[in-house]
């Protein structure tokens, strides 16, 4: 059976592998809350991947399901070092279930698509695979600020998420997945055809600019919150939501080139941001 601290540190691999964005904002954050953000991240990118990368996604996730139902209700036997991490997680702070219940809803909405008509379902699409991930952070992070926080959160999440989909719309779009709003596109007049071309013209980037205007919007009002943060959280958050604002100038200067390749921002910029925070 692995210990406690094996444990954490197979956490703590996963997010360094995986998002060097979160791994660089949450070093900064006290031990035992540092350890629960990787915990956490570990079941996000568990159910994630289980998505993206899974030989039979939909049995594997509804297999995770009751996995996690099992851990919720103390059933599960804790080999695995995501659940025996958690656990720790769960019985050291004032954890919620239910964001973690939605994010496996969130899944099934990319294995389960329904066409996202308009920016209210996007939001709730945003919501279940992004909000859910502060709103499980929460309680580790500003523990008895849950409820203050909150809607901050939510929206943290939204502006982190549509960063996400204005990033990877050829990657989504080679995986048949379109996250852009059908209204939104007619709006700027730009087809699902044009799109599958990857155009990118006049009105590809004013629609362009309409989401992202959103997700700026988005983080500005989250931004707002911070100082509700305790100390040793704040420069985590509003870091983490500067290294991911960033990406959306980074499209810009490459000319809305989010067809042929993937725009980031690079680890030196990251480390000026997170020095600017402390």
């Amino acid at each position: 059976m692995t210990d406690l601290n094996e444990a954490y540190e197979h956490c703590r691999e996963v997010i360094e592998e995986h998002s060097k964005t979160f791994s660089k904002a949450f070093a900064m954050l006290p031990k035992k809350q540092k350890q629960a953000v990787w915990a956490i991240y570990t079941f996000c990118r568990r159910v994630d991947d289980i998505v993206d990368e899974g030989a039979h996604p939909k049995a594997e996730l509804e297999a995770f399901s009751l996995e996690f139902d099992a851990f919720m209700e103390g059933k599960l036997e804790l080999k695995d070092p995501c659940w025996k991490a958690l656990d720790d997680v769960f019985r050291n702070f004032s954890i919620d279930p239910d964001p973690y219940y939605d994010m496996i809803k969130g899944q099934r909405m990319d294995l389960y698509p329904n066409t996202i008509k308009t920016k209210e379902d996007l939001l709730h699409y945003c919501y279940h695979v992004a909000s859910t991930v502060g709103l499980m952070l929460l309680p580790v992070i500003a523990p008895g600020r849950v409820a203050k926080l909150r809607k901050g959160a939510i929206e943290l999440g939204y502006a982190m998420q549509l960063t996400n989909i204005l990033r990877d719309i050829g990657e989504d779009l080679e995986n048949d997945r379109l996250y852009i709003p059908q209204d939104v596109m007619a709006a700027y007049d730009y087809s699902y055809g044009e799109l599958k071309e990857k155009k990118v013209n006049k009105n590809f980037i004013r629609m362009w600019e309409d989401l992202a205007s959103d997700a700026e919007m988005y983080y500005g009002r989250a931004m707002e919150t911070l100082p509700n943060y305790p100390l040793y959280s704040r420069a985590p958050v509003g870091g983490a939501s500067r290294m991911y604002r960033a990406i959306l100038p980074a499209v810009r200067k490459s000319g809305y080139q989010v067809f042929k390749h993937r725009n980031y921002v690079s680890d030196q910029e990251k480390k000026q941001i997170i020095a600017e925070m402390q």
